[in-house]
């Protein structure tokens, strides 16, 4: 049998030889003669079974196999010489048979049934190798084809790349479409391939990956590949699209390293409001112990005093009771006693009790302590956390997001109200949990995963309604518990891998008696149970570092919430494993959890059955298909005890209840015999007290000296005892030892509970053994140990508990570091291997070779990875150390450095740099560096750390003119010195946070800047914000936590304003709207920050003169008003204003021009429905919202008497040329100290609202629409001398009676027709000055000669002067005969006729030299007053003349009965006692005074 079947193949594989030989036009017949000179093969549709034949072409170099039934690729053992070959559309399902081909160079096995890629080790030269369509799940196998250039995969299985490809480095061009890769960090990492020039991960030919649907997809690839020239068969070589990627992911880098620093800044929030929470709880232990010690040591000096007394006794036993009777009396021992024994004994027992008490403080201080600890490590959990999310979403580019929720997401309440109906009490009842409170919420927005579980859903349920969708799966979808195994090490990194990948295949389940399915549970008892318990056994083996981590892991928990389909669900069958092969046809199993006391009640009653009842489906669920399961929500949540305290295990194991400390028995302990009396307190030492203290006759005789409570700071006289051994100070006012100095024999010294900062001052103790110096100040543990070192070589035991410690975790190993004899610290044996390992440590706190060696890296570039780290730590995560300490080092390997990263080192100080020219990243965080130095030779430096560490200034830095980048956070800078800054022009990043920095000056000339933190600084003057206005690049600026954002009102709008270019604010996007809010709010706002811009100043202390004429003002602001107390004019010509009320709170100004605005009232108009922009301005104090008066009823705001006067130093007013129609709702009559008030150019119809103001001289109305006066209108205006009324619409002149003191009237361009109505201006005695041109009775011949007659002391009239002359012609004309005024108009002298003893009238300009009836004005203008009146109309106004005030009025008034005169600094109005002498002027055009001060 078997030989026929062979001689049947060998039959068959004749016949496929000769259609072999006949498809490639080959002789059969001559095959071995001529095979060997064939070199191309094809065999193409002749469904060959296998490959034959091929031993007779031994020379062959291509052979092509397509469409064939081919399993294996076989007879290539006699083909060496082949370098292409194609086995495609075939049936393989491995590779093999290619170990003697070493020469191929091109591989196509596309189309076929490969599951792995293998047996490719010997293919050193292949060039290209095709593998697509096949059902590969893994590359491999690939790591020996360094020459491989061209790499298909598309649509397989493949999931991940990792680093299988790292050692292709010739590859050019890899096609991965239609695959399984949903992960950016698996794009990335081709990103290790140097000659990667083409990808295609969404071929058109094949479907495209998950990561291809993701956002930002080709901006990740071509950021992190930028080398490629194709991208998707896209051509993506142009430098355009090259740079506007790498901007984009800057942009992010930016943003999250904002959000990444204001996730750390909110723990530093924390951490700071926690210790504030613990100084507070402190402060009563703290102070029972400080009491309870100096009782303490009371008793131990006068134990001290009796034994010396029963010393001196022992010589002189028969005079023991009168001594101590004389010690009593002359006050040396203070004791209520007479009896030595007995009070020693009363002193032992006092003493005992005290140490208890001492004890039971000292405990509660630990307890506090260690609840300190819980809180600390729980806020950095929850930070951890919090960046641990963020990198994630800025890794994936936002395509996976946590989301915190809040109570008004609908989502949030639905989480809550899960896992609330979740928990059952009888189950948590052991552990005294009575309740959960959730503390926060997270929805999961993971792209990749939502579109697995859509398309693998939409699978399912295609496939089982035979393709109609229905919606009965919605039934079978639950949300189920996760949480991980509480053994594990790594929960926190199972946790992201699971938020980001999902839950991973099943394979990893199988160590956990879970199988090959994913355990899920709708039962919180079920899942978070087997953690307490736990945390439980962990938190009782003994109080130790970690208890504090296990007690929070008790109370703490967090759980993720997943979505999930359950499918086709059957109960666990017993004895069957979880795996998938025991269950083919379903998509999960479940079991029933074990409900114990299911009807028990709990303390309510009926809580324990509602609970219960709403769990009696208890499950667990095991899942077999991993994407199925859509983690959606984690939920952090801690539990509720009874008692705080008797949950936790933590504070049982420290106190018992018995023994808690309570002042109560502190005054027990205190109020004990002895009863010592209070002791004098000394506030400095001479010999005489010494000797008194140390009941000695010589210094050279005091060994031992006790000093304890008095209120000492200095003890120069100390030197003197040169014998002292025991020396003791505590309980007194100490801020340095300085005194304590060369003492060969002091062994012994007590300094505790006094205030010392440092112990720089202690010299040449070089027997000294002892010292304390618990509960002082002291910080700076390494410069206390150089100090104690050198001085105090012999030191044995010391004592530094309680003291304000920088980094109080690092100090035991730095003092142990230092000091090397010490065997006691705090109180604590010190061992043998902590002394070594401390030792170590210094050992490891200096820059020198092996430093160098370990810490530096010689990266030419930075790697483009999505990471928020510093060049210099990224390049040392990433790339391990170039050196080998067992090698020989190169003479100059140092230049070679171009990385160096020596964070949290405990360097002191910057050597042994100057070898390294080439440094470009370096990073020194977290050390003691106090000076920038030795950088001067490092010239190329690009990034520089230097965060958490003690420097003051950046002197060191001027050199450094490629510096992009630079952290100062955490260190001593009290400011940034423009000198130094000032040379860093391509600074692009600055950080300065938690220093003590005042001013932004120094920044003004970093121009290349793009982001600035400089958060929890001094910063408190709003002005410090221009200086960053010409920093144009600025899009991050981070001021959080300076005095400035708190103090300043609407502080986020005014930087937003001021800075139109920043993106985010303080850790917050800087949106459209905030931008819209913030020129709503401060757009045309004058506030003294506009003012100090426009000065270049904020010193308003000289200030008289402001002019801001055409500047768009909406509202004025300038407050605080004090600071403007010297300013006395303000000119705010044409702005936009509709009120003034900002400006009638400073106190000196007079003179005030608002014309060309568009002014309603002093204060806002007050509206029901205000608008978007008058709600922000009602915040402003001084705009006035809500302060308007009452109404008439009518929309009318009439004046309210009851209204307090405003402005009292407000004397001239100007508001022409604003639209002012009705002037009631000014309110001017709250101006009441206003003497010159211009309203003309406005829509004026009637005078009002004047009644206020008594003491107005001048008033300019003209060019209005006023027809008449009302009796009311002028009544108040008694005082008046000037009204101007000139182009209005007045028909009649009524109402003037009141106007006794009225001098110039003009109402010129009118409609007066009648000369009656010119006779009604008899009421006004004192009138020398009239215009009534333009009105239609002007047009009378006789008019002017009327006019002169009736008025007899008129002067002026219409701009021409009345002469004497004229009224005597006046007269003649009108006292004629009645014919004459019969006489036509025509046969009426003309003007201009002279006639026989007549002189003309007012030919011309004359001097008035007369005296009218009532002995009136005199007035001759003479060549002084033409010159003053040429150079109030020839002075020329611009940009730097004072306040300007403008009276449009017409030129023929010349003469100026009242002026308004700018002398020195201020306006002065000018009105004398003498009538005469009152002036007004007409143009309001102020002269230029010599020595006043200009305004830009």
């Amino acid at each position: 049998m078997i030989r026929l079947r062979s001689k049947q193949r060998q039959l068959s594989d004749k016949q496929l030889i000769k259609e072999l030989c006949e498809a490639n036009e080959v002789s059969y017949t001559n095959i071995a003669k001529e095979g060997h000179r064939v070199v191309s093969i094809e065999m193409f549709l002749h469904g060959f079974p296998r490959m034959v034949g091929l031993s007779f072409f031994t020379t062959l170099c291509q052979l092509t196999i397509v469409g064939q039934d081919i399993e294996h690729i076989e007879e290539l053992e006699s083909c060496p010489l082949l370098q292409e070959l194609w086995v495609a559309e075939c049936c393989l399902t491995r590779i093999s048979g290619l170990q003697n081909c070493l020469q191929l160079k091109k591989l196509y096995l596309y189309d076929n049934n490969i599951f792995e890629i293998t047996n490719l080790e010997s293919q050193v030269n292949l060039e290209v190798l095709w593998l697509n369509n096949n059902r590969i799940s893994e590359i491999k196998g690939l790591n020996t084809l360094s020459n491989l250039k061209e790499l298909n995969l598309a649509d397989n299985h493949i999931e991940k790349c990792g680093h299988s490809l790292d050692s292709n480095t010739s590859l050019e061009n890899l096609n991965m479409s239609g695959n399984k890769i949903s992960s950016f960090q698996e794009v990335t990492m081709l990103a290790n391939l140097p000659h990667l020039t083409e990808l295609a991960l969404n071929d058109p030919m094949s479907p495209p990956n998950p990561v291809c649907l993701l956002c930002d997809y080709a901006t990740h690839v071509l950021y992190h590949i930028p080398r490629l020239q194709r991208l998707d068969t896209h051509d993506v070589s142009s430098k355009q699209i090259k740079e506007a990627a790498e901007s984009t992911v800057m942009t992010k880098l930016m943003y999250y390293n904002m959000r990444m620093r204001t996730a750390w800044r909110n723990l530093e929030s924390t951490q700071l409001n926690l210790m504030e929470r613990k100084k507070s709880l402190l402060r009563a232990p703290e102070e029972c112990i400080r009491r309870l010690s100096h009782t303490l040591k009371c008793l131990e000096r006068e134990l001290s005093k009796l034994s010396r007394v029963s010393k001196k006794s022992a010589n002189k036993s028969d005079d023991r009771s009168s001594q101590l009777v004389e010690g009593l009396a002359d006050g040396r021992d203070e004791i209520n006693t007479t009896d030595g024994a007995d009070m020693e004994d009363q002193i032992h027992c006092k003493t005992e009790a005290l140490k208890k008490s001492l004890v039971l403080w000292n405990l509660r201080l630990n307890k506090i302590e260690a609840e300190h600890k819980q809180d600390l490590i729980l806020a950095r959990n929850m930070m951890d956390y919090t960046v641990q999310f963020l990198l994630m979403e800025l890794k994936s580019i936002g395509n996976v997001r946590l989301k915190e929720g809040c109570s008004t997401d609908p989502w949030y309440t639905s989480c809550c109200n899960l896992l609330l109906s979740r928990f059952c009490h009888s189950d948590f009842r052991v552990h005294k949990i009575s309740g959960l409170k959730i503390k926060r919420i997270f929805r999961i927005q993971n792209n990749v995963l939502r579109l697995r579980f859509d398309d693998k859903l939409h699978s399912i349920v295609v496939r089982k309604d035979g393709g109609n969708i229905s919606q009965n799966y919605k039934h079978q979808m639950q949300y189920l518990f996760h949480m991980s195994e509480p053994e594990k090490s790594h929960q926190k990194e199972e946790l992201l891998s699971i938020l980001e990948e999902g839950f991973q295949t099943p394979g990893p389940f199988k160590s956990l008696d879970k199988g090959g399915a994913i355990p899920l549970t709708n039962s919180l008892s079920k899942i978070d149970l087997p953690r307490i318990e736990h945390a439980m056994r962990q938190a009782s083996k003994g109080y130790s570092k970690q208890s504090a981590e296990h007690t929070i892991s008790f109370r703490h928990s967090q759980i993720i919430v997943s979505k999930v389909y359950l499918g086709n669900s059957t109960p666990v069958r017993e004895g069957k494993p979880f795996y998938r092969r025991s269950y083919p046809t379903v998509d999960s199993v479940y079991c029933d959890l074990d409900i114990k006391q299911q009807t028990a009640l709990g303390e309510g009653g009926s809580y324990s059955l509602r609970q219960h009842a709403g769990l009696r489906h208890q499950r667990q669920w095991f899942v077999f298909d991993h994407e199925l399961v859509l983690p959606e929500y984690i939920i952090y949540f801690e539990y509720i005890t009874k008692s705080q305290e008797q949950s936790s295990v933590l504070w049982n194991l420290l106190t018992e209840k018995d023994n808690t400390p309570s002042i109560d028995l502190d005054m027990e302990v205190l109020n004990m015999e002895p009863m010592l009396k209070t002791q004098p307190k000394y506030l400095s030492i001479n010999d005489e007290i010494m000797l008194n203290v140390a009941q000695a006759n010589v210094l050279s005789q005091i060994t031992v000296l006790n000093l304890h409570g008095n209120s000492l700071s200095k003890i120069k006289e100390i030197s003197h005892l040169r014998a002292l051994q025991h020396l003791t100070i505590s309980f007194n006012e100490f801020t340095c030892l300085d005194d304590i100095s060369h003492m060969p024999n002091l062994e012994f010294l007590d300094a505790s509970f006094n205030q010392l900062v440092t112990l720089e001052g202690l010299r040449a103790l070089g027997k000294l053994k002892e010292l304390d110096v618990c509960w002082n100040k002291l910080s700076k543990a390494r410069e206390e140990s150089v100090v104690l070192r050198k001085q105090a070589p012999a030191l044995l035991k010391l004592n530094a508990k309680h003291n304000p410690w920088k980094r109080p975790e690092e100090v035991r190993e730095t003092i142990l570091g230092y000091l090397t004899t010490l065997t006691h610290l705090d109180d604590m044996m010190v061992t043998e291997e902590e002394s070594s390992n401390a030792v170590q440590m210094v050992a490891r706190a200096k820059i020198n070779q092996a430093c160098l060696l370990t810490h530096s890296r010689t990266n030419s570039h930075r790697p483009r990875n999505l990471s928020l780290l510093s060049g210099a730590q990224l390049l040392c995560k990433l790339s391990p150390a170039p050196w080998s300490l067992n090698k020989e080092l190169e003479p100059d390997w140092t230049v070679k450095i171009t990385a160096l990263s020596l964070d949290n080192q405990r360097i002191s100080k910057l050597v042994n740099l100057k070898t390294l020219v080439n440094l470009r990243w370096a990073s020194f965080n977290d050390n003691d560096i106090s000076k920038v130095e030795g950088l001067d030779n490092c010239l190329k430096l690009e990034e520089l750390s230097f965060n958490n560490n003690s420097i003051s200034t950046l002197s060191g830095l001027p050199k450094l003119h490629y510096l992009t980048k630079l952290s100062v956070d955490g260190n001593l800078l009290s400011s940034l010195e423009e000198s130094v800054l000032g040379h860093l022009s391509k600074l692009s990043f600055l950080s300065v946070e938690n220093n003590c920095i005042s001013s932004l000056n120094g920044i003004k000339r970093l121009l290349s800047l793009r982001e600035l933190y400089i958060g929890y600084n001094n910063i408190s003057v709003s002005q410090d914000i221009c200086y960053l206005k010409c920093l144009k690049d600025l899009i991050i600026l981070d001021l959080c936590g300076n005095p400035l954002s708190t103090k300043l009102k609407n502080y986020e709008l005014y930087v937003i304003f001021q800075l139109p270019f920043l993106r985010a604010l303080d850790g917050i996007e800087v949106d459209t709207n905030k931008s819209d809010s913030a020129k709503l709010m401060f757009e045309g706002r004058l506030i003294p920050d506009i003012v100090a811009q426009t000065l270049g100043h904020s010193n308003f202390t000289d200030l008289t003169y402001l002019s801001l004429k055409c500047c768009s003002i909406r509202t004025v602001d300038l407050d605080p008003s004090d600071i403007f107390s010297s300013l006395h004019s303000v000119n705010l010509d044409h702005n936009n204003l509709t009120s003034f009320s900002g400006l009638i709170y400073l106190p000196n100004i007079i003179g005030l021009s608002l014309n060309h605005n568009h002014i309603e009232s002093i204060f806002p108009s007050q509206k029901t429905h205000l608008t978007k922009t008058q709600k922000m301005y009602s915040n402003i104090p001084s705009s006035g919202y809500g302060k308007q008066s009452s109404s008439n009823g009518k929309g009318e705001t009439w004046p309210n008497c009851s209204l307090e006067p405003l402005m009292s130093s407000l004397e001239v007013l100007y508001l022409s040329y604003n639209g002012i129609s009705n002037m009631a709702n000014l309110q001017l009559s709250r101006l009441t100290s206003l003497k010159a008030l211009f309203l003309q150019g406005n829509d004026i119809s009637h005078v009002e609202g004047l009644e206020g103001l008594g003491q107005l001289r001048k008033l300019v109305l003209d060019t209005n629409r006023i027809k008449a006066l009302a009796h009311n209108s002028l009544v108040n205006q008694t005082a008046l001398l000037e009204l101007h009324l000139a182009e209005n619409r007045i028909r009649e002149l009524s109402h003037l009676d009141s106007l006794t003191e009225l001098r110039k009237l003009f109402v010129n361009v009118n409609k007066l027709q009648d000369i009656e109505q010119l006779n009604k201006l008899d009421v006004l005695p004192l009138l020398t000055m009239l215009s009534v041109a333009g009105n239609p009775v002007a047009k009378s011949s006789l008019y002017r000669s009327k006019v002169v007659l009736r008025l007899s002391k008129l002067q002026v009239l219409d701009g021409v002067t009345i002469t004497l002359e004229e009224r005597m012609r006046a007269e003649f004309l009108l006292t004629k005969s009645p014919q004459c005024h019969q006489c036509s108009p025509a046969s009426l002298p003309s003007a201009d006729t002279n006639l026989p003893g007549i002189i003309p009238l007012m030919p011309r300009y004359v001097p008035l030299r007369g005296i009218n009836g009532g002995g009136g004005l005199q007035y001759s203008p003479d060549k002084t007053d033409e010159a003053h009146k040429d150079k109030h109309s020839n002075a020329t106004l611009n940009g730097q003349t004072a306040v300007n005030f403008r009276h449009t009025q017409k030129p023929e008034n010349s003469l100026k009965t009242t002026d308004i005169l700018l002398a020195g600094n201020k306006v002065i109005v000018t009105c004398p006692k003498q009538e005469q002498n009152n002036k007004f002027p007409r143009s309001a055009k102020p002269s230029p005074c010599s020595g006043q001060k200009r305004w830009t």
